[in-house]
Parts: C-alpha cells; sequence; structure tokens
C-alpha cells in the first residue's frame, strides 16, 4: 500500500466530501424521522390499523429495491445532483423507523393501557405519558438501524452528483488505488460509528428517569 497516497486521501481529499455526506446523511434522516414516525403512530391506530399491511408492503419493497435503481427512478424529475439522492434515500431509510414505531407502541402491555384508563387519561394522555416513554428504546432501535443503513448507501449519492464519501471511494475504485478506498471506507465506518453513539446519547436522554 502506498501511504503517501492513503494519507493524501484521509487528510486532503476526503474533508470537504465528509461535510457533503454527513449533510446528505442529515437532511434524509430528518425527513426520515419526519414522515416514518407519525407514519408508525397512526399505523398503531384502531382507525388506520387495517392499512398497516399494506403500507408494509411498499415499505418492504422500498427497501428491496436497490438504491441505485431508486435514485435511477428519480433522475428522470429532478436531474442529477443532491435531490435525487435525497428522496431515494429517504424512501431507502423509512422501514426500520416505521416498523420499529409500530412494534415498540403495540408493544406496550395491555394491562399497562387498562391502568392508565382507570387513572382518567385520555388517547393523548395516554400516547403520551405511557405509550411513547414505554416504546422508546423500540424506536430509537430502529432509528439506528436506520441511520447506520444511511451513511453507508449515501456513498452512492456520488455516482448522480450528490457528493459525499462515496467521491472517494469510486475515485479508487477507478484509478485502481486502493488507498483511496480504504480511507473512504474508514472514514464512513467512523462516522457511522460516531451516529449510532450519539442516537444512543439521545436515546439515554429521552427515557424517563424512572425507566432507567
Amino acid at each position: 500500500m502506498n501511504v503517501e497516497r492513503f494519507l493524501v486521501a484521509l487528510i486532503d481529499r476526503s474533508p470537504p466530501h465528509v461535510l457533503e455526506h454527513l449533510q446528505l446523511v442529515g437532511v434524509v434522516l430528518f425527513f426520515t424521522v419526519l414522515i416514518a414516525f407519525p407514519l408508525g403512530v397512526m399505523l398503531t391506530r384502531p382507525r388506520f390499523r387495517k392499512y398497516a399491511g399494506r403500507v408494509m408492503f411498499f415499505l418492504n419493497a422500498g427497501q428491496t429495491i436497490p438504491p441505485l435503481a431508486v435514485i435511477s427512478i428519480f433522475m428522470p424529475v429532478f436531474g442529477l445532483g443532491f435531490r435525487p439522492a435525497a428522496v431515494a434515500l429517504i424512501i431507502y431509510s423509512l422501514l426500520p423507523i416505521v416498523r420499529n414505531t409500530i412494534a415498540g407502541i403495540l408493544g406496550v402491555p395491555e394491562e399497562v393501557r387498562q391502568a392508565a384508563r382507570g387513572m382518567g387519561m385520555n388517547q393523548w394522555e395516554l400516547f403520551y405519558q405511557v405509550e411513547l416513554p414505554l416504546s422508546v428504546p423500540v424506536i430509537m432501535a430502529g432509528l439506528k438501524t436506520s441511520s447506520v443503513l444511511l451513511v453507508g448507501t449515501a456513498t452512492l449519492a456520488s455516482l448522480v452528483g450528490g457528493g459525499g464519501m462515496g467521491r472517494v471511494i469510486f475515485a479508487g475504485i477507478d484509478m485502481f488505488w486502493p488507498e483511496f478506498i480504504l480511507a473512504g471506507t474508514l472514514i464512513v465506518g467512523a462516522m457511522a460509528v460516531v451516529i449510532d453513539r450519539g442516537l444512543t446519547l439521545l436515546e439515554l436522554f429521552l427515557i424517563p428517569r424512572h425507566l432507567k
């Protein structure tokens, strides 16, 4: 391995693309949570529970299709760049959060719900004070899964001009420079670990003290 080329990839070429990668991941994760969490909550309500199977079918299909194919589908609409990559990655990231939100809320024991109703709680109070706090660990597990998958998959955004660490990795592939591939892979892996640890700290903050 050429150490000098590895250091160039790590120190000189990567920093600007790290910022692009984090920006893409941050935007996608924000809109994914904005869509997935309310959707998951809605599908746990008796009125909408009958649609859960159909919605999960489409979300499963969105994650089964290769991300690059999803990106290609949106290219005629959005062209090249940040937007088609972001839309495709949002679709790809929805499933773990929706699935875990449903599992977490429906996993709250029925006797706990009955006790809350017996105390006079309405549906909103039951959700906010009982169901949501008890389901935080499961929901956050889905969020962490989605974010780690997203960090790795976002490298494909560079193929459509979306930027990110994929530029370093694919430059190494095109030029047969394993040093660039290794440097890009190490940085993407480090980002995934840091984001996962950050979300773990957020989970500890969100869980009520008496449930820790």
